[in-house]
């Protein structure tokens, strides 16, 4: 195992090149905390936290390929949240995610590639924009949302012309796309609705034996959900994320934004008013609490009320998303009367995580 620190600062670290991974971060000495728990560890010291990378064996990785390439569903972690795969050029198999999920059909799906010249097998026209876009961000937490090859079923698209592709940039998930050599569909491993899994074990709470195998490879890094933007046509943000607007339109230019979903199909996935959402009951605000039952107050002021159960929150936009949902998950298993959330400022460095707590708390 080894551990990553979220910070701003990137140093190279010499990982498992059997993967094929580009490393991005750099290694801590191995912890003795035994198992990441944010509320419990409290790892947001100047808004970096730790996270452990695990490495499945070979024969864990074979034995999930050749579940996918039989159509059965596995679960695999990203750097954004946990992925439910299935082979992408079957509408049987991909049928199962939707079961699996409780998912609406109106509700597309994202299509995760193991390079960027995977693409042309699933998308039909890739154009100078995509480059761009590809060459900056890929692999990692980008989303480009372009007109589909006949070959992708109309289930994994919500019967639009229209398919969302990346490659993501972990190494298990591209180390598991190599593997099987599918093209994989892969929403977030969770019933719809519900919070986004960025461990295994959020995965097993949520799904249990809805899914058919779970590959573990520690928590997440980024923690919430990819940004999406189409290309089909006029560049549009269809849902914010791990690759903000600005950082999308310093390589291609002006990027407009669609707010709401339109009825029927949807652009994108994520634009359900509720989403991502725990089962307590969750509240945002500029600092007042409910005064009648338990409830949890995460807070990015330094200062704790001292009559307040409370949380302090990392302050950095990028810290905050990866510690988000881990946090509500554990508060989620406490049975809480509430939880409350102190709102980030309004700035465009917190749309992404503002957007998830929002819709959280619809």
């Amino acid at each position: 195992m080894l551990w990553i620190q979220l910070s701003p600062v990137t140093l190279t670290l010499d990982q498992q090149r059997s993967y094929g991974f580009p490393p991005r971060r750099a290694p801590l000495p191995l912890s003795s905390r035994g198992g990441f728990s944010p509320t419990r560890d409290r790892l947001f010291a100047r808004d970096s936290i730790l996270l452990p990378v695990i490495y499945p064996t070979h024969d864990e990785l074979r034995h999930a390929a050749e579940l996918l390439r039989a159509g059965r569903l596995v679960a695999f972690p990203t750097e954004t949240v946990y992925g439910l795969g299935a082979n992408a050029l079957s509408a049987q198999a991909v049928a199962r995610i939707f079961e699996a999920k409780g998912r609406p059909h109106t509700s597309p799906l994202i299509v995760h590639l193991a390079s960027r010249e995977a693409a042309a097998e699933v998308v039909s026209r890739w154009p100078e924009e995509a480059s761009k876009l590809a060459e900056r961000f890929w692999p990692g937490p980008l989303t480009l949302v372009l007109p589909k090859q006949p070959s992708v079923p109309d289930i994994v698209t919500a019967g639009l012309g229209t398919v969302g592709v990346r490659v993501p940039a972990h190494p298990v998930a591209l180390a598991l796309l190599r593997e099987c050599g599918l093209p994989l569909a892969a929403p977030s491993a969770n019933r719809f609705t519900q919070l986004s899994p960025t461990t295994a074990e959020h995965v097993r709470r949520s799904l249990g034996d809805r899914v058919d195998y779970i590959l573990d490879g520690g928590p997440c890094t980024v923690g919430i959900e990819s940004t999406v933007i189409s290309l089909a046509g006029e560049p549009t943000l269809l849902r914010p994320g791990g690759i903000s607007r600005a950082q999308i339109e310093k390589v291609i230019g002006p990027v407009s934004v669609m707010t709401e979903a339109k009825d029927g199909a949807h652009a994108s996935p994520g634009m359900h008013a509720k989403h991502y959402s725990p089962r307590t009951r969750l509240l945002l605000t500029d600092g007042t609490v409910p005064t009648e039952g338990h409830g949890v107050y995460l807070r990015l002021s330094r200062t704790a009320q001292r009559e307040l159960e409370s949380l302090q929150m990392p302050m950095a936009p990028t810290a905050y998303a990866a510690a988000l949902y881990a946090t509500l998950h554990e508060l989620d298993q406490r049975g809480l009367d509430w939880i409350a959330v102190e709102l980030p400022p309004d700035t465009p460095e917190w749309t992404a995580v503002i957007d998830r707590l929002r819709r959280a708390a619809h």
